[in-house]
């Protein structure tokens, strides 16, 4: 039997002081911790915890050399000398939404030193900002980012798990963040794995039964912070389980497609982000290079929707109502309800 621990915020005495401080949780949502598989293999992840379709952390596995080799010094040397473009902010709660943050290119050797130091020198905005970089392809607008092709200096140091088969593999991102990041909640339609390789990662998900308590715009929740939200402005909010757990350097993340996540560095990070289809490739929108597009059946029921309310605002008020209680009626007998609790 793989051995199976929880581990959260409250299980290590190292924390970072600042991000107790500020609080860690809503005290408000259900939560429970994820479970660590401890030195399982490969067969053991795809025969009993991956047809489960939940997240769990998984640790032990061999993601090369990285861990031991990556430090400032080394990354800088092998791939300092190529331009990025990266995500820089002075809130350090990101939101997408809202674009509370510019895009700027700078080498990677200025992104490592100024994204891993705790007193900047150089700066665009203020003392105070801080840095992501989500890799793209080689060409942006057209191209999958793929770590082997986007950085090949670095390739012969990390392993892929071998989780899932090679045709099914999509696509693999380098993240690199400052410490206090906290990317913005949403849900990708691929099975992805965030491969922790340097710091540590605070990890919150929401199951996508919760969907309606995420306050949803496209793939993204609008309840930018989830450990104290505005409950006047998303009361449900608090309805929504969440799963939380610390990621470690090494640990690996199985994100099962259509779970919103949250993630915060708490302190300088690198990770590898892997995303495959697990679903027949007909189903995923051929222009996706993201990996966050809804599946192709999914947007045209949701354009048909649009149209139907379209058609309902010609009706009185009082016709509207009852057709469109009858409509959400249709649905929920017809889809949600047949969907396995």
């Amino acid at each position: 039997m793989p051995l199976v621990e929880q581990k959260n915020a409250d299980n290590f005495d190292h924390v970072d002081e600042d991000f107790v401080e500020k609080g860690h949780k809503s005290e408000q949502n259900e939560t429970e911790v994820l479970p660590v598989y401890t030195n399982i293999d490969e067969e053991y992840f795809i025969r009993d915890i991956y047809p489960l379709r939940v997240p769990v952390i998984l640790s032990g596995f061999d993601i090369g050399n990285c861990l031991d080799k990556w430090n400032n010094e080394f990354l800088i040397e092998a791939v300092g000398s190529l331009d990025v473009k990266c995500h820089v902010t002075t809130d350090p709660k990101m939101d997408f939404l809202t674009k509370n943050f510019a895009y700027k290119t700078m080498s990677m050797a200025t992104l490592i030193s100024r994204a891993s130091s705790e007193k900047l020198n150089d700066y665009f905005f203020s003392l105070n900002e801080k840095y992501y970089l989500r890799s793209v392809g080689t060409n942006p607008r057209k191209d999958v980012a793929n770590f082997e092709l986007d950085f090949p200096q670095l390739t012969n140091d990390f392993k892929i798990p071998r989780l899932f088969t090679d045709s099914q593999h999509f696509s693999s991102v380098l993240r690199i963040a400052s410490a206090g990041i906290q990317m913005w909640t949403h849900y990708d339609v691929m099975d992805n794995l965030l491969i922790q390789i340097r710091g540590r990662k605070r990890v919150v998900l929401f199951s996508p039964k919760d969907a309606l308590n995420m306050y949803l715009l496209g793939d993204k929740s609008q309840v930018v912070d989830v450990d104290n939200p505005d409950l006047s402005r998303f009361p449900n909010f608090v309805k929504a389980k969440r799963y939380e757990g610390i990621l470690e350097p090494g640990d690996i993340l199985f994100i099962p497609a259509m779970w919103f996540h949250n993630t915060i560095a708490l302190n300088f990070n690198v990770a590898i982000n892997v995303f495959w289809k697990h679903l027949d490739s007909k189903l995923y929108n051929s222009k996706d290079i993201y990996g966050n597009k809804d599946l192709v059946p999914a947007v045209q029921a949701l354009e048909f929707v649009d149209r139907a309310v379209k058609r309902l605002d010609e009706l009185p008020a009082e016709y509207r109502d009852f057709y469109a209680r009858r409509l959400i009626n249709e649905i929920q007998n017809r889809v949600l309800n047949h969907t396995a609790e």
